[in-house]
């Protein structure tokens, strides 16, 4: 068994491997999510929104809506 692996117990809880903690950065007590993708799930954290403050500060430059003529009220 590698550093990457685990099993589930009788509960159906599984120990997520101090590597992978580290990798996602995750802490005791943090919610994360599963989500299914092409027939497998994956582990992702749920992180604070408060964590993405200011994280897309000068990647948009333009702002402006185009709508269709026929959407303008």
């Amino acid at each position: 068994m590698d550093d990457t692996t685990s099993y589930v117990n009788s509960n159906y809880e599984v120990a997520i491997p101090p590597s992978v903690r580290k990798a996602l950065g995750l802490s005791p007590g943090q919610k994360v999510d599963f989500i299914k993708l092409h027939g497998s799930f994956h582990l992702v954290p749920v992180r604070p929104i408060e964590e993405m403050r200011g994280s897309m500060k000068g990647k948009i430059k333009d702002t402006r809506i185009i709508r269709e003529p026929d959407r303008i009220l």
